[in-house]
C-alpha cells in the first residue's frame, strides 16, 4: 500500500502535491541522525508526500546548520523536493519584556534578527515558507510612540510592508537571487489588517503565497468555532488575489478527528489548491495525528481524483465582496456560515460588476464607491442580497435585506431565514435546494456540482436544476456511496454522513 501511494503521488504531481513540514525542533530532535531521517522518508512515502519543508527557526530555536544540510540532502536523494521554512515567533525582545505570541517588531534587534534569519535560510534553500505568525499585536510603549495618531491597523500594515521588503525579501534575494519567499496567510482572515497582514500589497511583494485552510472540529473547546466551509472560501479569495502566485493550503491535526481532518483536505482541494501542506510531521505522530493520517492515506486515491475533477474549473455562485483590509463591522465570517447552509458563496476582492447574484456585507463599506456600484449592478438585473449593515449605505428597492444572527453561527439553527436566503440567492441560477443545514453546495465550471454533508448523520438532498438534465455521480469521498438520481429537472441525493459527492451534469 505504501509503495502504491508513493507511485500514485509521483504519477499525479500535475494534479496535486502533498507535503509536510519539519519544525526547527523536529530538525534538532528527529532529523539529527540518519536513522531519524530514514523514518521520516518512510513516513513520507507511506503518506504520498513528495515535498518537505525543513525549518531553520521557530520560537527562539535556531536549528543547527549541519542538521539542516544533512536532512536537505538526504531528502533530495530520496526523491523529495525540499524547501525551507521560518516561523517568526519568540524573536529578540527588550530586556524584561514578556514573551508575546505575536512579537514586537518595532524593536530594532528583532528586525535585525529577522534579516539574519532569512539571509541564513537563503544560503541553504531556493524556497522559504514563512509560517503564519509574520505579524504583530504588540502595544508596548515603543510601538505606541511609533504609531502616533494612526490606528493600530494602519501602523502595523505599514510596518509589516516595510519589514517584508527591507528585512526579508531584499536580504534573501541579495544572498540567493534564485530564492522564492512564500508568505503563508492564516485562516483568521477578518483580523488580517489588524495584525499587519496586507494581502493586497504583500501578495504583490512576495514571490508566492500560501493559505491556512484549518477548520478543525467545530465544537472543540480550544480550536473550534470555525465554519468548515471557510477553507474553501478563503482558498478561493486569496487564490483570486494571488493568481499564479497562490500555491496551496496548509492544515493541521489540532482539535480534529478523522472526519474533520479529511474535511480540511477536501475543502482545500475544492478551493483550487495545487498543494496541501500537512502540518506538521511531529504533530502527526501523536494524539489524534496517527488516526488522521491513516484516514488520509485511505482517502488519498479519491483526493487525487477530486483534485483532477476540480482542476481548472472556476467556481460559480453568489459573489461575496470583500476588499482587502476591509473591517467586518459585525458581519464577521458571514460568508463561511452562509456556505454551511447550502448557498454556493464565492469570493471577490474587487467589485463584482458582472455578477448574476451578489452578496454585500459590511465589508463592502470599505469601498467608497460601493453605493453607486451596487445601484448600477442592480439596474442591470443582478439579484442583490444585503446584510443589514450594508443596507444602511445603499437602498435598493429590489434587494433582499436580512439581519444575520449574532453570532453568525446561529444561522445554522434559523430554518426560516435559511429558506428565504436560498430562494433569493439561487433563483438567478435556476436552482432550488431542499437540504438540512450543514449541507454545502458548490458549482464548478458549467456542468459540475459538488455536495458535501458536514453532519454526523445522512442527509437527503433535492436540488432543482431549472432544466432537464442527466446527472452522474462520478466520485464519492467518505464512508459509503452517495445515491444520486436525476429525473426531469431535479437531482435527488442521499448523502452519507461526513461525505462529499462530485456530480457531472449533462443538459438533456
Amino acid at each position: 500500500m505504501a509503495q502504491d501511494l508513493w507511485q500514485l503521488a509521483q504519477a499525479r504531481r500535475d494534479d496535486h502535491v502533498f507535503s509536510t513540514l519539519f519544525p526547527a525542533q523536529s530538525v534538532q530532535e528527529q532529523l539529527n541522525t540518519d536513522a531519524g531521517i530514514d523514518d521520516a522518508i518512510e513516513w513520507c512515502r507511506q503518506t504520498a508526500v513528495t515535498r518537505v519543508y525543513v525549518e531553520s527557526f521557530r520560537s527562539g530555536l535556531e536549528a543547527d546548520e549541519a542538521n539542516l544540510v544533512r536532512a536537505r540532502d538526504r531528502f533530495r536523494q530520496a526523491g523529495l523536493d525540499v524547501s525551507g521554512c521560518i516561523t517568526t515567533t519568540d524573536l529578540e525582545r527588550q530586556p524584561g519584556a514578556p514573551r508575546q505570541f505575536f512579537p514586537c517588531l518595532t524593536y530594532p534587534p528583532a528586525q535585525q534578527q529577522l534579516q539574519r534569519l532569512f539571509e541564513f535560510a537563503a544560503r541553504l534553500f531556493d524556497e522559504i515558507m514563512i509560517d503564519d505568525f509574520f505579524c504583530t499585536a504588540c502595544e508596548c510603549d515603543d510601538c505606541t510612540a511609533a504609531r502616533g495618531e494612526r490606528s493600530w491597523a494602519d501602523y502595523r500594515l505599514q510596518l509589516m510592508n516595510h519589514l517584508s521588503a527591507a528585512r526579508v525579501l531584499g536580504p534573501a534575494h541579495a544572498v540567493n537571487p534564485r530564492v522564492s519567499v512564500i508568505i503563508k496567510y492564516p485562516q483568521w482572515y477578518e483580523e488580517f489588517h489588524e495584525r499587519g497582514y496586507d494581502v493586497g500589497r504583500q501578495t504583490r511583494l512576495f514571490d508566492k503565497i500560501w493559505v491556512g485552510t484549518e477548520a478543525r472540529d467545530i465544537d472543540d473547546q480550544r480550536w473550534g468555532g470555525c465554519a468548515t466551509y471557510r477553507p474553501f472560501w478563503l482558498m478561493r479569495w486569496l487564490g483570486q488575489i494571488g493568481g499564479p502566485k497562490c500555491g496551496g493550503g496548509w492544515y493541521d491535526p489540532y482539535g480534529t478527528h478523522e472526519h474533520t481532518y479529511l474535511e480540511q483536505a477536501r475543502q482545500t482541494l475544492l478551493g483550487g489548491a495545487r498543494e496541501s501542506v500537512l502540518f506538521c510531521y511531529p504533530s502527526l505522530l501523536e494524539n489524534t495525528g496517527p488516526a488522521n493520517v491513516e484516514a488520509l492515506r485511505a482517502e488519498l486515491p479519491a483526493l487525487f481524483g477530486l483534485a483532477r475533477w476540480v482542476k481548472g474549473e472556476r467556481p460559480r455562485g453568489i459573489v461575496s465582496y470583500r476588499p482587502p483590509n476591509a473591517p467586518a463591522r459585525g458581519d464577521d465570517y458571514i460568508f463561511d456560515w452562509l456556505g454551511m447552509v447550502g448557498l454556493p458563496v464565492i469570493p471577490s476582492h474587487t467589485f463584482p460588476a458582472d455578477a448574476r447574484a451578489a452578496l454585500f456585507s459590511a465589508h463592502a463599506l470599505a469601498d467608497a464607491n460601493f453605493p453607486e456600484r451596487a445601484r448600477d449592478l442592480a439596474s442591470g438585473g443582478a439579484r442583490i442580497l444585503l446584510t443589514s449593515a450594508a443596507a444602511q449605505a445603499v437602498r435598493l428597492p429590489q434587494a433582499y435585506e436580512f439581519e444575520p444572527p449574532r453570532p453568525a453561527r446561529d444561522l445554522m439553527s434559523s430554518p426560516r431565514l435559511i429558506q428565504q436566503l436560498r430562494q433569493q440567492a439561487l433563483a438567478p441560477f435556476g436552482l432550488s435546494l431542499d437540504a438540512p443545514a450543514g449541507v454545502a453546495l458548490y458549482l464548478l465550471g458549467d456542468h459540475k456540482i459538488a455536495l458535501e454533508n458536514f453532519a454526523a448523520r445522512p442527509a437527503d438532498v433535492r436540488l432543482g436544476l431549472g432544466r432537464p438534465s442527466r446527472c452522474r455521480a462520478v466520485l464519492t469521498l467518505g464512508a459509503g456511496e452517495a445515491a444520486a438520481t436525476s429525473a426531469g429537472d431535479a437531482l435527488a441525493v442521499r448523502l452519507p454522513a461526513r461525505s462529499l459527492v462530485a456530480i457531472d451534469e449533462e443538459p438533456a
